[in-house]
């Protein structure tokens, strides 16, 4: 199934053996200290940092696949072109109405009776454009998964806007409750991947994935997952390249007072708040990337270096701090004002 994705233009990455998750970095990188974009053991046919290895290149696949039999596949979802619409079905607590449907206010006289999952407020959400449930869309791919869940598969828009993963919980930006979303910055698992709850399994229906609905398309660019693309430079215009730094500048400036703090904590050993001063310096990078006014590779490198001054002797845990911080600050981007 690893060759017949990459065949078919979806670059692949391997899962660890019996689970969902990437298969883990080489010892080196998980010492050393570097963005995804920066690794030389991709110039080497390493499969470090998950979806950021992720390749059609066959005789790199098939490499990676007989060292380990027993690898998952997971697919890079953005260079991939895919959207996919994760639909959950875990046991939890119904949120406030207000919630289900992110910017779709339901009216208390409507009877939620019974909604308790993902296909609900998905159904929910086609009743309410009156469209098709998507679930029930035999047209493009579907993948039951072992925890009876569902990963429908769609082709993003060519030219259209892109979009960016989001998670049905999140009270920033989110489709529905319990519905997840995977596209540019995230993987999803193929199809018959095992792990030890189960085997990812098509259902009935098409085997490749369709294009995204435009209803579906209008609505993601409602719940704020539209991803600004770089357009392309005019011939005519090479007075864009001034326009083109100015972003970076002033996301560098809203960062600089946050990284500031961080580093006079290196001043004292601790009673500083450290964790808490990276974490919101890390969270405010993560909304200033969404917005497009700060690369990812910049704002890591810009907050490991001021967390590795403050607190040189815990890299490890300075690293877990800037990620963690960066994915969650990702769903709420920030658009800082410029200055003339």
């Amino acid at each position: 199934m690893a060759t017949w994705m990459a065949l078919r233009g979806y670059p692949v990455h391997p899962l660890a053996p019996g689970t969902k998750m990437p298969a883990p970095n080489c010892p080196d990188c998980r010492r050393s200290q570097h963005s995804p974009q920066e690794c030389p053991c991709h110039a080497q046919s390493r499969w470090c940092h998950g979806f950021h290895a992720a390749t059609t290149d066959l005789r790199t696949v098939r490499q990676w696949w007989q060292t380990e039999p027993g690898f998952g596949i997971g697919v890079s979802c953005g260079p991939a072109g895919l959207v996919v619409i994760d639909v959950d079905a875990h046991a939890a607590t119904l949120p406030d109405r207000q919630r289900l449907l992110p910017g779709i206010p339901i009216d208390d006289r409507v009877d939620l009776t019974g909604l308790q999952s993902g296909f609900d407020t998905l159904a929910l959400l086609a009743a309410y454009r009156s469209r098709p449930n998507p679930c029930e869309d035999t047209s493009t791919l579907r993948v039951r998964t072992p925890s009876g869940g569902m990963h429908i598969w769609y082709r993003g828009p060519h030219d259209g806007p892109g979009f960016r993963c989001s998670s049905g919980s999140s009270s920033k930006v989110a489709l529905a409750w319990q519905v997840d979303v995977r596209a540019i910055g995230g993987y999803i698992v193929a199809p018959t991947t095992r792990t030890a709850a189960g085997v990812y399994e098509p259902l009935p229906g098409a085997r490749l994935p369709a294009a995204l609905p435009l209803w579906l398309s209008a609505e993601l660019s409602r719940t704020g997952h539209t991803v600004e693309t770089a357009p392309v430079a005019p011939v005519e215009a090479p007075v864009a390249r001034p326009q083109a730094r100015r972003p970076r500048q002033a996301g560098q400036r809203v960062l600089g007072s946050l990284l500031d703090e961080v580093r006079a904590c290196g001043a004292s050993p601790e009673g500083t708040a450290f964790s808490e001063k990276l974490n919101r310096a890390a969270f405010t990078a993560g909304g200033l990337v969404a917005s497009g006014h700060l690369t990812v590779g910049e704002g890591r490198q810009l907050l490991l270096e001021a967390a590795d001054h403050a607190r040189p002797h815990q890299p490890r845990r300075n690293v877990l701090i800037v990620e963690a911080g960066l994915r969650a600050g990702s769903d709420r981007p920030i658009h800082p004002k410029e200055r003339p």
